[in-house]
């Protein structure tokens, strides 16, 4: 996640593309928590700072989506 957090510099075309990107991203670390947990190998402090990750993902993504859906007044 290299993106600056200054949403309002990109354009949209940019916005989708790391918006997909980080979408990705966090899925496939829903799938490495998953795999971990599952062998029970895993340390918790990994699954803890995967899961932070995931988190910031997320928020990161609700950013983005809310930037590209257009303000419509009912």
């Amino acid at each position: 996640m290299n993106a600056p957090n200054d949403l309002s510099m990109k354009t949209d075309d940019v916005l989708r593309v790391e918006l997909e990107v980080f979408r990705r991203e966090h899925r496939d670390l829903d799938e490495a928590i998953a795999a971990l947990t599952e062998r029970g190998t895993a340390d918790q402090l990994t699954v803890q700072r995967l899961k932070k990750r995931k988190l910031r993902l997320k928020d990161l993504i609700a950013q983005i989506e809310d930037r590209l859906t257009p303000d419509i007044i009912a």
